[in-house]
């Protein structure tokens, strides 16, 4: 087709517990970040997302959020093992999720700080006087230590005050600790006006894991850079691949933009939400064909944070841009609003959460009611695939067919 294909993830918005928590993650049961956020905030109105079907796909209603009757509206299950941001996004796109290697900082950090050090670098390990439990800082100014945010050993954090080490530099750390992880994920990444004192000011332990806190320490909040080195993801099978290569647009806007390959497309990292979603409403505004994937980071920002109150407000501004968003499609455009886990600021932990994500379908002609829980997020990018006439991605099962009124093929 020659329209445009927009996916929209607000990440960390769940909308109920998967049935394995009880099995696989005991400190997510009960967790449902859109209820608890209704339930937590009176007031708090969402017409869009509520029009879209949000109350549908969460299961119940709650004040400022009913059932509608003529959304287009489904769920999905998550794939990946645990509630991963990273494996989320690689899932949407269309690859088949491996089993992580979960793997502790302190099982590398010495071999780290010596290739660091061979490499020219001045390192230095950090030492919990708490618990022993160490890091590295590189040039005073970069710390390599565990992701505490995301699921516990699946990632080491690069983490620069980018006034004290350029980018280009960092990304050189990032490489070395990436030759020797083991992880699915080396995040490597800075901002300015921070300094190392920050970093350390940030630095927090859980369960023989330790890293610093990204959120407060500051590194988001100016002249942000990313870079996610991915292990064991073949981009070759994603959607962003296999539009790309047929010269369909592709534009990954966002989070996304760090976690996902787009090797013929254009990538924008962006975290500010209003930033963010208007540049998909610019994207979506001009001619011609093109699969706009725009991740929204600040739900989850305030889902680590455990803010509320923080949560509400960015759905509040994307819930507007959404409608705008929505406005500005042709008949030819689809778009979905989606998540690709949860984050439930009212659960008791920093983490994320293991739930089922919303599938909010918009276009026009498509029929009112449910598409079905989906077993993947890969079906996103095989509904994504099918749209353009592209050959299907690794994984995933095209409901194209329920949204056009036909039989989809698989």
């Amino acid at each position: 087709m020659g329209g445009k294909f927009v996916v929209i993830v607000l990440d960390g918005f769940g909308v109920g517990q998967m049935p394995d928590v009880a099995e696989v993650r005991p400190s997510d049961l009960g967790s449902n970040t859109c209820a608890h956020i209704f339930e937590n905030v009176p007031g708090l109105v969402l017409p869009n997302l509520v029009d879209l079907g949000l109350a549908n796909a969460c299961g119940r209603e709650c004040p400022g959020m009913s059932f509608s009757s003529r959304a287009t509206w489904g769920k999905a299950a998550l794939a990946h093992q645990g509630a991963d941001t990273f494996y989320g996004h690689q899932e949407i796109m269309g690859t088949r999720p491996p089993t992580p290697l979960i793997e502790p900082i302190q099982a590398v950090v010495d071999d780290i700080e010596r290739a660091l050090s061979v490499a020219g670098f001045s390192t230095r390990l950090f030492v919990s006087e708490a618990s022993g439990l160490r890091f590295v800082i590189v040039n005073g100014a970069c710390t390599v230590a565990d992701n505490i945010e995301c699921d516990p050993g699946q990632a080491f954090n690069v983490t620069a005050a980018l006034d004290d080490m350029d980018f280009e530099t960092e990304l050189e750390v990032g490489r070395i600790v990436r030759r020797i992880a083991r992880t699915p994920r080396v995040i490597t990444f800075g901002g300015r006006g921070v300094h190392l004192d920050d970093l350390l000011a940030a630095v927090e332990e859980h369960g023989g894991y330790i890293g610093v806190n990204a959120p407060a320490s500051g590194v988001y909040e100016r002249d942000y850079h990313c870079i996610h080195m991915g292990y064991g993801v073949d981009e070759r099978v994603q959607v962003p691949y296999i539009l790309g290569a047929r010269g369909i647009g592709v534009h990954l806007l966002g989070k996304v933009a760090d976690v996902c390959a787009n090797r013929f497309g254009e990538s924008e990292s962006i975290v500010d939400t209003h930033t963010v979603l208007n540049r998909a409403l610019e994207l979506v505004r001009e001619p011609g064909p093109a699969f706009i994937c725009a991740n929204v980071q600040e739900t989850d920002l305030m889902g680590h944070r455990q803010d509320v109150g923080g949560y509400a407000e960015k759905l509040r501004v994307a819930d507007g841009l959404i409608g705008q968003i929505r406005a500005a499609l042709t008949p030819e455009d689809v778009l979905i609003v989606q998540a690709d886990h949860g984050n439930d600021p009212t659960i008791g932990h920093p983490h994320h959460t293991r739930e089922y994500v919303p599938l909010l379908i918009a276009h026009e002609g498509a029929p009112a009611g449910c598409i079905g829980v989906r077993s993947t997020l890969s079906d996103v990018g095989a509904t994504v695939a099918d749209y353009f006439g592209a050959p299907m991605p690794e994984s995933g099962t095209s409901f194209l067919g329920r949204i056009m009124g036909r039989e989809s093929r698989l």
